[in-house]
């Protein structure tokens, strides 16, 4: 069965960092789970921690150039 799960930090309207993840099977829309910090170094820090949990688990890195 072929995943999916991306992950990104972007601002929300009141300038505070999100960590935004979504996940699921390719092709469909998935899930997605929002985290919000007051400091963006919290946000990086459970994102640094979620890319290290998913590679342990056998997910790899795509290249945004790959289709």
């Amino acid at each position: 069965m072929s995943r999916f799960y991306a992950l990104s930090i972007e601002a929300n309207l009141f300038g505070e960092a999100c960590l935004i993840r979504r996940w699921g099977r390719i092709g469909a829309n998935g899930r997605t789970m929002t985290h919000q910090f007051e400091r963006e170094q919290d946000a990086v820090a459970l994102f640094l921690e979620l890319i290290r949990q998913k590679r342990r688990r056998g997910y790899r890195m795509l290249s945004d150039n790959k289709t």
